[in-house]
């Protein structure tokens, strides 16, 4: 709250998701309270991810210099990952180009802390206007990217266009290419990724309190 105004100050850290049961899953995870953080819950698409965004970093939701992450569910590329798998980019890509993350290893660290049993991927994360299937899975795969979602690559350029700022995405395999949602049995596979979302905040606040530290 801001001394004197009886009013809540902007938040510093903005947190980026898309849908419903992702953002339920952050506000009910540990520390999803009463810290300096803003969960907006932008829709499905890049449209509306760049639109609400946008709208956020400059109505006073957050501060104008607010880091930004973006989260939630996404589809694994690689051979061999699995429902629960985190994934922490170091870029996104989409068709617009590339917007590079900041403090990927600190992030990959403070992950792998508060969710020690969940095997942990560094890399490229795509950014797709639909669901991606089959072919196309291996296709985005073979030119290099580690996992596919629809709106990272909109938040995290929307997010470096107002302003300079940290930025970063974090995203949960909820299906792979030999754990396709589209299969009943697949079913606990999204069970896994929401508790592992769950669990996810705690790192973020690390991450971004690291990156506010004098550098020695």
């Amino acid at each position: 709250m801001t001394p004197g105004t009886g009013r809540f100050a902007p938040a510093p850290l903005l947190v980026a998701c898309a849908l419903g049961i992702e953002r339920l899953a952050l506000r009910g995870g540990p520390g999803g309270g009463g810290r300096p953080v803003a969960v907006l819950r932008t829709g499905m698409g890049p449209l509306a991810a760049e639109r609400a965004v946008t709208r956020a970093l400059g109505d006073g939701t957050v501060r104008s210099d607010a880091a930004v992450i973006a989260t939630g569910f996404c589809a694994g590329l690689a051979p061999g990952m699995h429902p629960g798998d985190l994934v922490v980019a170091d870029e996104t890509r989409d068709a617009a180009g590339s917007t590079q993350c900041t403090g990927v290893e600190l992030l990959a660290k403070e992950l792998a802390r508060v969710a020690p049993r969940r095997v942990i991927h560094t890399g490229p994360l795509v950014g797709s206007d639909h669901v991606v299937r089959g072919a196309e899975r291996a296709a985005l795969h073979a030119a290099g990217a580690l996992a596919v979602d629809m709106e990272s690559a909109a938040t995290l350029r929307s997010a470096a266009r107002a302003g300079m700022r940290p930025v970063a995405a974090v995203r949960v395999v909820v299906d792979a290419p030999e754990h396709e949602l589209v299969r009943i049995g697949t079913l606990r596979g999204g069970i896994s990724a929401f508790r592992v979302l769950r669990t996810v905040l705690p790192a973020f606040f690390e991450w971004h309190r690291s990156l506010l530290l004098p550098r020695r």
